[in-house]
């Protein structure tokens, strides 16, 4: 495995700018090969469920039915949320590369179910799945730094 980390979470990161507001930019790459194969950002103004590893996933199904899960490597900008993480788990992806953490995305506002991405795996004894985390993080970092649009609850939004 002879993989460029950087430049692929470079991709991710560049895929931001289809939605700046609302950052999460995830790449799916072969392993052996670093080939892409899918790639999507976040569209929860459509849908609250469409993250940028789901558009990626979905993305990489419908032009890739029949692919090898197993030897591929999701690159997402930041820590997948509990939903996105359980998915990729469900696809076979066994690889995940981020940038910023969901402790970072928790501290700037950012609305986050508080159930990292390494603890849902540890959970989850069917799969495996190696996280690395950090990759780029001060890039990525800057991309969440501002916090949410004000048009989205923030963390510190409670509802009784």
């Amino acid at each position: 495995m002879n993989l460029d980390h950087e430049r692929h979470m470079r991709r991710a990161i560049s895929l931001t700018t289809n939605t700046p507001d609302l950052p999460f930019g995830a790449v799916i790459v072969k392993l052996k090969s670093g080939e892409i194969v899918a790639e999507g950002w976040n569209r929860s103004t459509i849908n609250p469920i469409w993250h940028g590893e789901i558009d990626a996933i979905n993305a990489l199904f419908r032009t890739h039915p029949a692919i090898a899960t197993s030897e591929l490597v999701l690159y997402t900008t930041a820590e997948p949320c509990p939903m996105c993480m359980s998915a990729i788990l469900w696809s076979g992806i066994t690889m995940v590369v981020s940038g910023t953490s969901i402790r970072f995305l928790q501290k700037h506002g950012w609305r986050q179910i508080d159930l990292r991405a390494e603890e849902l795996v540890s959970r989850s004894p069917a799969w495996k799945c190696t996280i690395i985390s950090g990759v780029l993080e001060n890039e990525c970092n800057a991309l969440f730094a501002m916090g949410p649009p004000r048009s989205l609850p923030r963390q510190s939004d409670r509802s009784e």
